[in-house]
This record gives structure tokens, sequence and C-alpha cells, in this order.
């Protein structure tokens, strides 16, 4: 190579290497910068920030260590929560926000917070999931930019002196899981949000609405004076003749709504197209119709909405016949009709006793609606954590069952599937209970049906990686979907069954914990108290040597590095082991992964004729 050649080389290595580090350094300063101006813009006569947050340090990751402080990887200095909770910190809104662009939770709650806030909060903290700004000083009206928060999936304004209307364009926001405006002096009508979604709207006299008293028209003027001659037969002709239009109007505008009371616009876009034939994979339903299930779930109505996750929303269908159903419209795909049929070819062919049977599917327009078979018994976080009246709560031989069909179905589609199958969105929601309360998993294969992600955020908000709360840690870093990922997700799944406690929100947690289900359970390990994670409703019922074992197995699962986990596999058996004395339906289709490195030594599982025994770290 020639002196001029290796001359180019050199500098266009050192043009990389500078604009690599450029860019790098530039994105690690501005959550750097952020944190500096909320402490310069926030009073703190506590001192907690500044005896904390020390900016002389340049180490990577220093700011991780701050109080309040958590970060997508301890090494990296990129915000993920931020946790100001009962601080003593006073003054506005701060601004400087908006340089945390990575920015997740932000919990300024029970401080002394004043002023308004921002009329352009979508801005400062554009991708945030959790707001909670209860307990402070803010003063003027909710900000109608806030539905531009379109990630939001908890707002907690209360105990503050808000006043004037709540946006109605709140109910457009349909990730919410929980709106609390308690104690503050708003009026008017309460938004409309969607089926599961906990309000809380008490002690604000003015606000009507479900679930308050009813809202009022407004009281019609009398009119008063006399109008004399032909003023008055022209008055009373207009006046008539509008209210004739009026009423015609109305009269239309409700045949509108009973007609379709829900205002299903995508449903009803699809109407005319009511000729086209579903495609079925089973014979005995090869002749069924759009319009049949049009005409089964009453046009797609949100009466008939039994669940809602990432990959869509799930609609119960009665069949004239009497025969049950579940479609799922999904989301917006960006895949072809050719595409979408051949993917859905692979999955119809899929056949597994612990997966909810693929039945069907219908493509019209934009729409993709896929047909299940129904499962009456609904879904494992509903069944678990909001039981419906009457239904009992579910005692410990139907966890361990459930626990132990759903680990085989997901060890038989990473292990013996074909082609394999990383599930990619497990939790709770995604295992469906049968009439007998046999788990089913659902949503298998759909991953790769969603839109692509470009954004390094958006991966987790939008749910490419799963729910918040059952994200493994190292997606953060790699992005890359993984079995040790799927097999985290289902460790919090196990942690759900045997401490009754949902992933994001621990009830039983001391009032000061910001933490979710993993971290909390992690802190009991760390201080030798994991008995005290346990569901109090199922200790001392002859259960409690199960109950810690299976404690152990879901720990295992949740380990922060991935290569420490074992596999589905090997939870599988773990799981099998426990619930061995109360002979389980299972069947031995779940082979033996024979391939180099699906194992793991820490998790040596031994199979005899006797029985499964457990060795090594669990």
């Amino acid at each position: 190579m020639s002196l001029h050649r290796q001359a180019l080389v050199a500098h266009f290595g050192f043009f990389v290497w500078w604009l690599v580090n450029t860019v790098f350094s530039n994105g690690i300063q501005a959550d750097v910068d952020c944190l500096k101006s909320l402490k310069a813009s926030l009073e703190d006569p506590l001192n907690i920030l500044s005896s904390s947050w020390k900016f002389e340090n340049t180490t990577e990751g220093f700011i991780c260590d701050f109080s309040g402080i958590e970060c997508w990887h301890p090494g990296e200095n990129k915000v993920l929560n931020i946790r100001l909770a009962d601080m003593g910190l006073k003054g506005e809104f701060p601004r400087g926000l908006n340089m945390c662009s990575s920015l997740t939770t932000l919990d300024l709650s029970s401080n002394n917070i004043n002023g308004n806030i921002p009329s352009d909060i979508s801005k400062l903290i554009k991708n945030v999931v959790n707001l909670d700004l209860s307990s402070n000083h803010l003063t003027g009206q909710i900000p109608v930019d806030l539905v531009n928060c379109s990630f939001l999936n908890f707002i907690k304004l209360g105990n503050n002196q808000l006043t004037g209307p709540i946006p109605p364009e709140f109910g457009l926001l349909d990730r919410i899981k929980e709106f609390s405006v308690k104690n503050n002096q708003l009026m008017g009508q309460v938004p409309m949000f969607r089926n599961g979604t906990t309000t809380d709207y008490s002690n604000n006299p003015g606000l009507c609405g479900i679930p308050n008293k009813p809202c009022q028209a407004p009281a019609k003027k009398a009119v008063t004076g006399i109008i004399i001659g032909a003023a008055v037969g022209g008055v009373t002709f207009a006046v008539l003749l509008v209210l004739g239009l009026l009423f015609f109007m109305r009269r239309t505008y409700r045949k509108k709504k009973e007609e379709d009371p829900d205002e299903n616009k995508w449903a009803r876009s699809i109407k005319g197209a009511n000729g086209i034939k579903l495609s079925m994979f089973e014979k005995s339903a090869s002749k069924m119709r759009l319009s049949d299930l049009m005409k089964a779930t009453n046009n797609f109505s949100k009466s008939n909405i039994i669940g809602s996750g990432r990959t869509g929303t799930m609609y119960k269908a009665l069949l004239e016949d009497g025969t049950s159903l579940m479609v799922k419209r999904l989301q917006d795909t960006q895949h072809s009709e050719k595409q979408f049929a051949s993917e859905m070819a692979t999955l119809g062919n899929i056949r597994n006793r612990n997966l909810v049977p693929l039945l069907g599917f219908c493509v019209t327009k934009r729409e993709r609606l896929l047909v299940y078979k129904y499962m009456p018994n609904g879904t494992l976080h509903d069944r678990l954590h909001f039981p419906g009246e009457g239904e009992k709560t579910l005692d410990w031989p139907s966890r361990l069952k459930i626990g132990i069909g759903s680990a085989e179905g997901f060890a038989w589609l990473h292990h013996n599937c074909n082609p394999r199958i990383l599930h990619r969105n497990i939790s709770s929601k995604c295992i469906l209970l049968d009439a007998d309360f046999e788990p089913k998993i659902s949503d298998f294969g759909l991953a790769r049906l969603m839109n692509p992600i470009d954004t390094h955020l958006s991966t987790f908000v939008n749910g490419e990686f799963g729910d918040l709360g059952y994200v493994a840690p190292e997606y953060s870093r790699t992005l890359v979907a993984t079995p040790k990922g799927d097999v985290y997700s289902f460790g919090v799944v196990l942690l759900e069954l045997v401490t009754g406690e949902t992933p994001t929100n621990v009830a039983k947690a001391p009032e000061y914990f910001r933490g979710n289900l993993v971290e909390w359970v992690s802190n009991l390990s760390s201080n030798s108290t994991l008995n005290d994670a346990i569901d109090g409703s199922l200790i001392g019922k002859g259960y409690d040597s199960e109950l810690f074992q299976f404690l152990k197995v879901a720990c295992s699962c949740v380990l922060p590095a991935p290569k420490e986990r074992p596999t589905m596999f090997e939870v599988y058996q773990l799981l099998r082991a426990i619930g061995e004395r109360y002979n389980f339906t299972t069947y031995d289709d779940i082979l033996v992964p024979s391939e180099s490195g699906d194992t793991n030594p820490l998790y040596e599982v031994i199979v005899a004729q006797e029985g499964i025994e457990m060795y090594g770290k669990v």
C-alpha cells in the first residue's frame, strides 16, 4: 500500500472515530445536562440532591448512582426513570427534562412543586409511560397537550389545586391503565376511557358523569318580553323551523347510534366486504364468512371486548348455533396480504395442547382478523388479579397446574416447534384458561407480524419486547430477542402466581418502595426474607415447601445475567418435579434439547424412572 493511501486510511479511521465519539458523547451529555438543569431549577431544602448529585465525576454511568435515578444500563448515562418522591423539592415543573429523551417514568409526587403543568408538556416528556405529580401544589388546568404523550400508562395528578375541565381527548389514550385526579377542584364531564382503566375522581364536586353524578343539561333560558306584530310570527316560524331540523337531525343521529352504539369506524368500514370468506384451518368451519363474524360480535361492539394487549384487541363472538369463538383484531401491520397469508399458513399448522388453537383468519382492506377457539375463563392476568364477582381466588394446586402447563407450552415452542418460535410478548395476559383451567398460550408467532420499530426507546414502550415489568434487562442494550429473554418474562409470570402481585405495582411493598415485582423479590432475597414474598392466602395449607421451591425456580428465571437463567425446557422439568404428587396431565412431547449450549450445567436435570431429581442452583 502506498504512503498516500495509508495516510488516507489513517485519516478516514480517525474521522470515523471522531464522529462516533462525538455523537456518543453528545447523547450521553444530554442526559447529564438534563439532571444538571433539574437540580438547578428546584430548591432542595433537605439537601438530598445536593449531597448525592455530584457532577465532577465524568466516569461513564456516574449519574446512575444519583438518588432517585435509574438508568437503562448501570454503565451508561442514559436515564430510564426519575423517582424523586417525598424529597421536599420546591419550584415549578422542570423544563430541562426535555433533554432526558429516553425517560419512561417521572415521579415528583409528595413535594412542593407549584405553578401550572406546562402547556407544551409533551415536548418535555414525550416518551414517558408513568407520570406521577400527585400531592404537590400544582394549579391551573390540565393541559390538553398531555394527550400527545401517547405512551402513558399511568397518570396521577391527585392532591393538587387543579381547576377547570379534564380534556375529553384523554379518552384517546388507549394505553391508560390508571388515571387519578382525586382531591382537586376540577369540573365538567369526565373523559371516557377504555374498559379496564382504573379511575379516581373523588373529592372533585364539580365533576360529573360515570362514576360521578350525571351531567345535567344546561337550563333553557325563559324568553321574556312581548314581541309585537309581524316580529312574533317571523321569530316563531324561524324557531319552529330550527326545532324541526334539530329534531330530524337528532332522530337520525339516534338511529345511527342504535345501529352502531360504539361508533366503531373501523368495523363500519368493512361492512361492505361482508361477502369475504374466512380462511379456516378446520373443515368444519370452512363456510364461515366475514358477515358471520360481524353478526357474532355485534359489529365488533366494545361490549364484546374480552381483552386487549400489544398485538391487538380480542372480541368474543357468539355464532347462531351457540358456538363461542374469539376474534383478534391485529394492530396495523405493514405486511402485504400475500405475506400475511403465508405467516398464517405457518401458524395455522402449529398444534399443541398448551396453545390456543388458531382456527382461521380474514383479510379485508387494512384489517387483519384472527379466529381462535374460545377460552371461557379468560386471561390468567384477570383471573389472578381481578377475579369477577362470585369467582374464587385461584388456589395453589390450580396455580401450580397453570405454571407447569404454560412452561410445557413455551418449552415446546422453544425446543421442538418447527420452525422454533420465540414468543417475545410473554405475560399473564397471553396465558388463557379453558373451562378446566388448563392454560393455553396465545399470541405465539405474532411478533413477526408487528410493524418494525426503529428507535431504541419505542421498542419498549410499544411492546416489541413485551409489556412493562416483563422485559428482560439486557434488551435495553442488545435490542435482540432471545430465548433467555422469554425465560425472564415467564419468570415474572411465575412470580405473579406465587406472590399474587402484579409486575409493576407491589401492594405488599412498603409505601416508599417504587420498584417493580422483580426488584421487590430481589430485595427480599438479599435480606434473607424471601418467604415474605409468598401470597399470604396460600401459606399454612400444606403447600409451604412447594411454594418456596416454586418461588426459587421463578427467581432463577429473572436473574440479571441471561447465561445464569435456565432454559425453558429446564424450567418445565423443574416445575413438573414440584407438582409430581398431583398427577397433572403432562405429555412427554418436549424432547431433551440436543444442541450445544441449549442446556445449562447450573440446572442439571436427571430424568429417571422414579421421577425427576434436581441438583445444582435453584
